[in-house]
């Protein structure tokens, strides 16, 4: 799928503040892309359908004649000049009237503009623009070039004998040097040598221009014979581009050329997220460090475990196991998760963040991504053990113990009556047996005790087996203190896995996204071969 230049822009600006979002850079890191330029020619126009006048600007230090080559090609003073004002402080356009710009170069001081019109034919398809002094003091003067250049389809590069080795200027061409024509110029020839005007051709073609094309030009109003003055070539050459084929072959190399600048920069910008391949590596370490802190937490909370248990027996009474579950005090985790269990779990998670800095992993997402942990180890650790203890005391003891129990408890009702049952009916039976003796006689005083005996023992025994094998309360509540902080400490470092899987999930997510923008940005495009226009070869990188 094929993106223009500016929806790639704005996307890689959003993936650019979704990455400073979740904290993966700084602002500062990702300065390139959030302020990146999205600007290009064809944006000072409202309608793009129709041809547009051919963009030209004249750039280079103060005091080496942009203005004074802007007003030989009016014919008019339509750029000040002079010893009064020797740096040019405004951007001064001239163009024909039927040109119509839809809108200016944004946060564009308007008091810093000048426009100038004409009516000549044989100029309408070209904007002449002059520029500040890129080389003043003035930061406002680098602004507006700066502000302008995006915009540009021919940079005319000028030059003094003197001021032709600029760095300033230099280093903006080589910035900006594969996103526009270059046209060089080396005015006030008058007074260079031949030296430096060969030198200037090996500075340029070190910057990769092949044989570039550098016109000397000379300004005074009296020329010596003999006397170099090439302004009417450089004039003719810029004319001849003023066409549509010329136009369309600069927009797509230059749009080329932001689309892999766009793609260096994303790329650069994806290095700020870290390596791919340590997820598994952080992950292992995690589960490694925490099985060590469990055996340390584990073996330090059974003296708290214990104590807790004794309490659970010690104010219980009578109660009933299911009341005794209904009414713990909520207080546990202030009893098993103390500040220094609180401590050690933190320098876990410290050792964590430390070790993923060791593997280059940028650390504010991880620690932004585990920092509710810290504060929510206690709760979990309540959300946990409570459950546990409840369960254990609304059902202490094992299956056995409780079927068992279930049977003493059924058979200590039932055995009582089976022998009591079974004593009046010896009861009865005697009595009705004496009733037809012509000699009455009664059971005794053996027959009495055993009866008694029989009843007690079959009360006593069910109760006994019940006595014996009732689940000691502190034993269930240690039980379930035991299982519910397993659990906790497991639901911890599972919580920290899921942490650390996450933080991964959302690197991979924003390299994802990058990359998708790096491949619309290098998918191949048929760029217009210039080898036919020579002039338009010599000015291109």
């Amino acid at each position: 799928m094929a993106y223009e230049y500016s929806e790639l822009v704005a996307q890689a600006k959003n993936w650019a503040n979704n990455v400073l979002t979740q904290a993966w850079a700084t602002e500062s890191e990702l300065k390139n892309l959030l302020e990146y330029e999205a600007r290009t020619p064809d944006t000072l126009f409202a309608d793009t359908t129709t041809a547009r006048p051919l963009i030209v600007a004249f750039l280079g230090g103060t005091g080496v004649g942009k203005s004074t080559l802007l007003n030989r090609l009016a014919g008019k003073a339509v750029a000040r000049t002079g010893v009064i004002r020797p740096t040019s402080k405004e951007v001064t356009l001239f163009h024909h009237t039927s040109v119509k710009i839809a809108q200016l170069p944004k946060n564009l001081p308007v008091e810093k503009i000048k426009i100038a019109l004409h009516t000549e034919e044989s100029k309408k398809d070209v904007i002449w623009i002059d520029m500040p002094d890129f080389d003043s003091t003035e930061k406002s003067n680098q602004g507006l070039v700066l502000e302008w250049v995006p915009h540009i389809d021919i940079l005319v590069y000028v030059v003094s004998p003197e001021r032709y080795r600029d760095n300033k200027t230099w280093q903006l061409l080589l910035a900006e040097g594969g996103k526009h024509a270059w046209v060089f110029v080396l005015n006030q020839a008058d007074r260079a040598q031949a030296e430096q005007y060969q030198d200037f051709i090996k500075q340029l073609e070190k910057a990769g221009f092949k044989e570039p094309l550098v016109y000397q030009t000379s300004c005074v109003e009296h020329k010596d014979a003999g006397q170099i003055d090439e302004f009417d070539a450089l004039q003719t050459t810029i004319q001849s581009l003023a066409n549509k084929n010329s136009i369309a072959q600069l927009e797509a190399r230059g749009l080329h050329a932001r689309k892999q600048e766009l793609s260096h920069a994303l790329t650069a910008g994806v290095l700020h997220l870290g390596p791919a391949d340590v997820s598994e590596a952080l992950m292992q370490f995690w589960q490694s460090r925490f099985q060590e802190l469990d055996a340390l937490l584990t073996d330090t909370m059974a003296l708290p475990m214990q104590q807790l248990a004794e309490h659970y027996a010690t104010h219980t009474g009578d109660v009933s196991a299911k009341k005794i579950a209904h009414n713990i005090v909520p207080a546990i985790q202030h009893k098993l998760w103390d500040e220094w269990a609180q401590s050690r779990f933190e320098d876990a998670l410290g050792q964590l963040v430390y070790h993923a800095d060791k593997l280059h992993l940028p650390v504010p997402p991880l620690k932004q991504a585990i920092l509710p942990l810290r504060t929510e180890a206690e709760k979990i650790i309540e959300q946990k053990t409570l459950p546990a203890v409840r369960k254990a005391l609304i059902k202490p003891g094992n299956v056995v113990q409780r079927v068992v129990i279930s049977i003493a408890g059924f058979l200590e009702v039932v055995l009582p009556i089976v022998a009591m049952t079974w004593v009046g009916y010896q009861v009865f039976t005697e009595f009705y047996e004496s009733s037809l003796a012509q000699v009455p006689h009664y059971l005794g005083v053996d027959f009495a005790i055993n009866s008694v005996l029989l009843v007690a023992i079959a009360w006593l025994f069910p109760w006994f087996i019940k006595k014996k094998l009732k689940p000691s309360i502190e034993k269930a509540a240690l039980k379930g203190l035991k299982r519910g902080f397993a659990i906790a400490l497991q639901t911890l470092e599972f919580e920290v896995l899921e942490a650390i899987k996450q933080n991964i999930q959302h690197q991979e997510a924003l390299r994802a996204e990058a990359q998708r923008i790096i491949d619309a940005c290098n998918e191949v495009e048929q760029i217009a071969d210039v080898s036919a226009n020579k002039p338009l070869e010599r000015m291109l990188l």
